[in-house]
């Protein structure tokens, strides 16, 4: 992909630390993108940044924000701005998920976690989409999940957030898409990565198979294929198309009686 030298394109991705953040990091800079990291851990974004410069020689900006505070998705607008930055590309990748029912949590835990993987996500492209349709070109991927289609789990709100993702992205995609800006939710199934580590269920669901698993920087790089050719959903890895069709035909009795037999990790 080749670019214009003096005028690099930039892609501004969030939860850029680790796991798929960090590998879409990577696939933007081997494409000739600057990269503008948002998340919460300085220390790691950091090492991402100075791996990026070392091996693309790319442009690497480190913006330290968390998205639960209703006010980051402007400061992180504002401050592009300032640093005269514009968003060719955006990457709207932040998330993690809750375990408690909905009952047990207490009201800002959801309020905190529906901010993150809603609200921030749909204002960041209410921010940045005007002067990508303006320019006539831009590139966004949101991060749902195979989720968005199987039976859902006891008063857990995950399933929820990333199927009004999937559905988010493509009414957006709908709009934008003939002014030369692409949307894609992108729907991961099991990743290897530190979103289990840090959600706590690294020990069950290391026991499945190997089969359903991907590695972040193999469902990075179909997320950056698939944004380029313009489709506003893809769902990496034939194991998980295959569950999501099988899943997206399921009647909802079916599901509803798949969703009694599970069990929260």
């Amino acid at each position: 992909m080749s670019n214009d030298a003096e005028h690099p394109r930039t892609v501004l991705i969030t939860g850029a630390s680790a796991g798929i953040g960090k590998a879409l990091a990577h696939v933007f800079a081997q494409n000739d993108f600057d990269v503008v990291l948002v998340a919460r851990r300085e220390e790691k974004l950091n090492e991402v940044a100075e791996a990026i410069k070392k091996q693309y020689g790319q442009m690497a900006y480190v913006l330290i924000e968390n998205l639960a505070d209703p006010a980051a998705p402007q400061r992180i607008f504002d401050w592009c701005q300032q640093q005269h930055l514009s968003i060719d590309a955006l990457v709207n990748n932040a998330g993690y998920a809750l375990h408690n029912e909905f009952l047990e949590a207490p009201w800002q835990a959801h309020m905190d976690f529906l901010q993150v993987l809603n609200i921030s996500v749909v204002q960041l492209c209410h921010l940045f989409a005007p002067a990508m349709k303006e320019r006539g070109y831009g590139r966004i991927i949101n991060l749902a999940s195979v989720a968005a289609w199987s039976p859902q789990l006891k008063g857990n709100l995950y399933g929820a957030a990333k199927s009004f993702i999937v559905d988010f992205s493509q009414a957006i995609d709908l709009e934008l898409h003939p002014h030369g800006v692409h949307c894609t939710a992108l729907c991961p199934g099991f990743t290897f990565s530190e979103f289990h580590d840090v959600m706590g269920t690294r020990g069950q669901v290391s026991k499945l198979p190997r089969f359903l698993w991907m590695t972040a920087e193999e469902v990075a790089q179909e997320g950056f294929d698939a944004v380029m050719e313009g489709k506003p959903v893809h769902v990496p890895g034939r194991v998980n198309q295959g569950l999501t069709q099988v899943m997206s035909m399921l009647p909802s009795s079916v599901k509803h009686y798949l969703s009694k037999q599970q069990k929260v990790m």
